[in-house]
């Protein structure tokens, strides 16, 4: 069983919030993490075979031209497929993360192991004190230095996961684990708020 510092945090720029309603994936960036440190990192545009809206291309800094040099989905999903291997997976506001990983990847018949967590719903709980839960707001809170430009892929999930690292530091500051399981923050993220303290203190 994996700790929660050795995983795969991720993020995707897309054409639309839905692949339900036809969007897809023009950019996935992720930073592998294992025993708290980069052992890698994945970043590439793909090109999703038809044009972007003019707010997306403002949004991202994506531009339409820079997609038709881009190779297609399904062979960069192969690619990241293989680099999440048997993680498991973490994104900032992970329930739209994991529809549009989950729609790419079907389309390639590829599937993950792993579990996914959501870095939001956790920060929801650990950091009940900030004045809300936007990555970059979060990131203020957590005194985590900021150098880039949000809203590309890979600068997200690289800022993603140091807010992970950071939410795991405080846990630790908070309870007797010498290592702290993924599945333990999977469940603290899906706990009602108000249970979190009393149930960190029985850690």
């Amino acid at each position: 069983m994996f700790n929660a510092d050795t995983v795969v945090i991720l993020d995707f720029e897309t054409t639309g919030l839905s692949p339900d309603g036809g969007d897809r994936a023009i950019e996935i960036g992720a930073v592998r993490l294992e025993n708290g440190q980069v052992t890698g990192r994945f970043q590439e545009l793909m090109n999703p075979g038809r044009r972007v809206s003019g707010f997306i291309e403002s949004y991202t800094g994506i531009s339409n031209a820079m997609l038709a040099e881009a190779a297609g989905n399904a062979e960069v999903m192969a690619r990241f497929a293989d680099f999440i291997g048997d993680f498991n997976l973490v994104a900032h506001n992970a329930s739209f993360d994991k529809r549009f990983l989950d729609a790419e990847l079907a389309r390639i018949g590829r599937r993950y192991p792993g579990q996914f967590a959501c870095s939001m719903l956790l920060a929801r709980r650990l950091f009940q004190a900030a004045p809300d839960y936007k990555l970059g707001t979060l990131v203020r809170y957590a005194n985590i230095p900021v150098e880039g430009v949000f809203h590309r892929a890979l600068y997200d999930s690289e800022m993603t996961a140091k807010l992970w690292l950071a939410m795991l530091s405080e846990l630790s500051g908070r309870c007797r684990l010498g290592e702290i399981p993924f599945e333990l923050l999977y469940r603290i993220s899906k706990m009602p708020k108000k249970s979190v303290p009393g149930f960190v203190a029985t850690l």
